[in-house]
């Protein structure tokens, strides 16, 4: 697939399972979604469903879907596999599949996915997708992962960790401005006379010290962030089987 995401949650199987596919607690945490619901289903059917995202205020993306999981497998994992395909001409992706692995681990489950999608829009959109798009959907979903596993590890709802999100990041935005501001001030000091020529030059260092802080000093606890997922599989795998058997919702 073409891109990995995994994180250790530890958490009970079975709690895990429900806040994943259950359509209004999904669409809570995973922020590559506005809105998922099920369609009507026959007995014994996979299960059918519309998503949509919010690009823009004024616009939304939907597109369908089918799905199918193994809740009781041999080894004690389980597996959920899925096709979706958007017919909105503004949607980069235009269909694809992929599937979520849940193996217990310890005193948690490993809990990872493998997708891949077709873009549109012909050459522009496979360059558009290779440079942009992709990159943003993988630190998306390891993001939501990561912002899910607040939730079951420690009681946060997802809307508290991205309020947390935001305002960690607007501190860290609000630093390196006035850090990059103070810069610009100890040019001016050089010209005010030996003291004040020698804090400028002390100055730029403390304040530089102070940007690097902002930007790559680790995310707080309580906030999601996509780097503590794995983005490459340990070791090699392979689609479930399960995918094989859904058609292509289009």
């Amino acid at each position: 697939m073409g891109l990995y995401i995994e994180a250790h949650i530890r958490a009970d199987l079975d709690e895990l399972w429900a806040r994943t596919q259950e359509p209004d607690r999904h669409q809570r945490w995973d922020v590559r979604f506005t809105e998922i619901t099920y369609l009507p289903r026959a007995e014994g059917e996979p299960q059918r469903f519309r998503y949509a995202t919010r690009v823009l205020p004024f616009l939304t993306v939907a597109g369908t879907g089918v799905s199918a999981g193994e809740k009781e497998r041999a080894d004690g994992t389980r597996t959920s596999a899925l096709r979706f395909a958007s017919p909105h001409p503004l949607s980069l992706l235009a269909e694809g599949s992929g599937y979520w692995r849940y193996v217990p681990d310890g005193d948690g489950v490993r809990f990872l996915t493998g997708y891949d999608y077709r873009p549109r829009w012909g050459r522009f959109g496979a360059v558009a997708d290779r440079l942009v798009f992709r990159p943003l959907m993988g630190w998306a979903t390891a993001w939501s992962f990561d912002r899910l596993r607040l939730w079951l590890e420690r009681g946060i709802s997802p809307e508290r960790a991205l309020l947390n999100w935001l305002a960690e990041l607007a501190v860290r935005a609000a630093v390196v401005t006035l850090c990059c501001t103070g810069l610009g001030l100890g040019s001016l000091l050089r010209l005010l006379g030996p003291f004040a020529a020698a804090t400028a030059y002390l100055c730029p260092l403390l304040l530089a010290g102070a940007i690097c802080v902002a930007l790559f000093k680790s995310p707080l606890s309580c906030t999601p962030a996509a780097r503590r997922c794995l983005r490459q599989p340990p070791t090699r795998v392979r689609a479930p089987r399960l995918m094989r058997a859904l058609e292509n919702p289009r």
